[in-house]
């Protein structure tokens, strides 16, 4: 991204070692440079006049100087640094003939856009990131005290700044600068003013990448993620923008290739706090009335419009928070509420995030273009059958005052989402056939829901199906067998279903996923028990079966219909040693046996990639593998009677004491103590015993 540091310390790199090359060139702001007429003629000729130690070479087209640049560079060793480079023609305007470099040469290239790297297949990438915190603090007391730590009583208010800046070394210069000499009420003002408007001359420089997208489809996609939708998924991201006429899929990926967001390892699309004040502050930059510009995330400026009821067509997305409203307090009794005619006049209005607040009026006045609704703490018993939620993909209610879905028959076609987790009043589901593209379904902690709709095996593309900890869950539909499309199944918590419809699991054939913790299987009959755990479907890749009272008599012995299983999780079953089926599985990469303190041995272990976890197995004793040359991640801990661990040690027990190590410890007279015990530490790397426990056992008269 902007202002991380890529010039800097290209500079460094080249000023430490251009007099090691025949001939060197550092070409700044090759971007800016391009864009100018004729600019690339001039980058080409600003080079040649630098390699060729200051002698001017006129050219007058690109492919003339193509010619002559490859004539300078195959007969000395150059040291070329290309700074800011934007499109592939400024890279091959210099580099089309990288094959004709003379040997030894060293191309440094600084640029937002990693997938051009890619495309020109550049050796090596190093991605630059932003400061740690000390580092941050170090940076902002150089430009602000003129030294390597804040001034004492400036201590407090440094941090803040350090914080705000988010290891951003531009903002660290730019605002360590700015405060340097400056009073504390100044740090002060200035600290307040940033939470609302960022510095401009930061703002500038981070807008470049910005600027540099292609279209307005890609600059209303960041604008929209940056005052919405960060720290979400990218495939719930693409769901919802989909259904706004965007292309979302290539739309995101510009955005990673300038830098403007991230994914993380669990595909979650981020962003630098510094690159969302931006994209905020180019909204907030339209207009200086809230009610006049695209989105509205603040809470204040969202109150502001609803209360005024002065909405316009212009607005496409709101943001309103009323739990930290000051009239919302707990111990005031006049909350407020809004009206739904509020939203009257907000015709574009797609995207709408409510938390804590109620709403009074006729839902028929609400815009009917709404594509997302999230509604914390939803106040009504049932969604009103006049609320025009047609076009919704993404509807979320957590924590809402449900008690059913709605009253009567409300077909959503577009639905695709629906989270009503934590819901604690809803008693029923609705007749699913009402939703017939849905694809998740989210009820975790509705603790009183006791049934799901028949209905819920027409739903053809249901791919995710959460009803964790739905403790008054009895039984399960048997026409959930039907749900060919469903890859993740999550029933953990489900403590009182005591139905489990064998045949239902056996025939969803495209679950990959399912996680039954504290489903007490193992306190059915045992054969019943086996049954079901032999009825899981052969597609599944992770199973977690944490806290379910399985045994070692109520395991089978061959599970290897599993055969793409590949974590499995035990934790916290009474089982006392390695369970045979899992000799069987041949993908497995990741083991837990966390809280099994019955366990006293994992005897030919398969090989495990990703990891095991033996944390609390506290009568765990010897640890074996199938394959024992290949080592794998071990976590552990609390094992204290672990005496064998293969390739690691095995402690075994010898008849006498090392005297001259009891006194090295400083224990003396215990020579004729008959119950010392001494263990030793075999070690498999170098073959030598090494002394690394003494258990003393005597009792004092």
């Amino acid at each position: 991204m902007s202002g991380i540091g890529k010039t800097t310390i290209a500079k460094h790199v080249y000023n430490s070692n251009f007099r090691s090359f025949q001939g060197s060139s550092f070409i700044e702001n090759i971007k800016e440079t391009a864009d100018r007429p004729n600019g690339l003629v001039q980058i080409q000729m600003q080079l040649l006049c630098d390699i060729l130690n200051g002698r001017e070479v006129k050219i007058y087209s690109v492919s003339e100087g193509i010619i002559k640049i490859e004539r300078a560079i195959s007969s000395r060793r150059v040291l070329l640094v290309l700074d800011d480079v934007d499109q592939m023609d400024q890279l091959d305007a210099i580099l089309r003939m990288k094959d004709q470099f003379y040997p030894g040469s060293k191309i440094l290239i600084t640029t937002r856009r990693e997938r051009l790297l890619k495309a020109d297949q550049v050796t090596e990438v190093h991605s630059v990131q932003t400061l740690d915190y000390n580092e941050s603090l170090k940076l902002c007391s150089w430009h602000a005290f003129g030294q390597d730590h804040p001034i004492e009583e400036y201590m407090e208010h440094s941090k803040q700044l350090v914080q705000h800046s988010g290891g951003l070394p531009l903002a660290l210069k730019v605002l360590g600068s700015s405060l340097s000499g400056e009073s504390i009420g100044v740090w002060e003002s200035a600290l307040e003013k940033l939470k609302v408007i960022p510095d401009g001359e930061i703002m500038s420089k981070l807008r470049l990448s910005y600027e540099s997208l292609k279209d307005d489809h890609d600059q209303k996609l960041f604008l929209h993620i940056a005052c919405f939708l960060i720290g979400r998924n990218k495939s719930y991201i693409v769901r919802i923008f989909n259904g706004c006429d965007f292309y979302t899929i290539i739309g995101i990926q510009n955005l990673i290739d300038r830098c403007l967001v991230t994914l993380d390892e669990y595909g979650k699309v981020e962003m630098h706090d510094m690159i969302r004040a931006m994209g905020r502050e180019i909204v907030r930059q339209e207009s200086e009335e809230p009610e006049k510009r695209s989105r509205l995330w603040r809470d204040k400026d969202s109150f502001q419009v609803l209360r005024k009821k002065n909405g316009t067509k212009k607005i496409q997305g709101l943001v309103l928070d009323m739990r930290n409203h000051p009239t919302n307090s707990p111990i005031n009794t006049n909350e407020i509420v809004l009206e739904t005619n509020a939203f009257a006049r907000m015709r574009n209005l797609q995207l709408l995030h409510l938390s804590h607040v109620r709403l009074n009026g006729c839902y028929a006045d609400f815009p009917t273009g709404l594509r997302w609704l999230c509604w914390l703490e939803f106040p009504l018993d049932s969604i009103p059958i006049n609320f025009p939620l047609e076009n919704v993909i993404v509807l979320e209610m957590q924590y809402s005052s449900l008690r059913q879905l709605c009253k009567g028959t409300k077909f959503l076609p577009s639905l695709k989402i629906l989270d009503v987790s934590h819901s604690h009043g809803l008693s029923e589901t609705i007749d699913f056939s009402l939703f017939p593209n849905l694809e998740e379904l989210i009820l975790v902690g509705c603790t009183s829901l006791k049934n799901v709709h028949e209905s819920i095996g027409n739903l053809e593309r249901l791919v995710y199906l959460n009803m964790k900890d739905c403790k008054n869950l009895r039984k399960l539909p048997k026409n959930m067998c039907m749900l060919k499309s469903l890859e993740t199944l999550i029933l953990s918590g489900c403590s009182n279903l005591v139905e489990f419809p064998m045949e239902m699991m056996k025939n969803m054939e495209s679950l990959k996923v399912l996680e039954t913790d504290g489903i007490l299987i193992g306190e059915l009959r045992p054969e019943r028990s086996s049954t079901i755990l032999s009825s899981f479907p052969c597609s599944l890749v992770e199973l977690s079966m944490k806290r379910c009272n399985l045994s070692d008599d109520v395991l089978p012995t061959d599970l290897s219909n599993l055969s793409y299983l590949r974590k499995l999780h035990l934790d916290e079953n009474p089982i006392c040693s390695l369970p045979v089926f899992i000799k069987g599985l041949r993908r497995i990469d990741e083991l837990s046996f966390e809280g099994c303190d019955r366990l006293e041995s994992l005897v030919g272990l398969p090989e495990l990639h990703q990891g095991l976890s033996i944390v609390g197995c506290i009568s765990l004793k010897k640890l074996t593998f199938h394959s024992p040359e290949r080592l794998c991640p071990i976590f552990f801990c609390d094992n204290w009677n672990l005496v064998e661990w293969e390739r690691c040690y095995k402690l075994e027990p010898i008849d006498r004491v090392d005297v001259e190590m009891i006194k090295l410890l400083g224990l003396c007279n215990l020579e004729s103590m008959p119950a010392v015990r001494m263990n030793y530490l075999h070690s498999y790397k170098d073959r030598k015993e090494v002394p690394v426990q003494v258990r003393l056992s005597f009792s004092l008269t």
